[in-house]
């Protein structure tokens, strides 16, 4: 993870780097799904594999992609 000096002087992660985890996480608990940060929107997006075809959901917080993401895995 890269990190950045803080105001005390500590190293602390990164904007990008807290996202990069951030999507790395929810890819971990919904194995298939695809989960990236929109630079350009500043939404969360992922790519959902469906029976139907795959899905493209977008939320404006990773809580939100993540309750998006159970209910899409509760319909099946």
């Amino acid at each position: 993870m890269t990190t950045q000096r803080g105001a005390a002087g500590r190293d602390e992660p990164t904007p990008a780097a807290l996202r990069a985890a951030t999507a790395r996480g929810l890819q971990e608990q919904f194995p298939g799904v695809r989960v990236w940060f929109g630079e350009a929107t500043g939404s969360w997006w992922a790519m959902v594999p469906m029976r139907t075809g795959p899905r493209l959901v977008e939320a404006p917080t990773p809580q939100e992609l993540r309750e998006e993401l159970m209910s899409l895995r509760s319909r099946g």
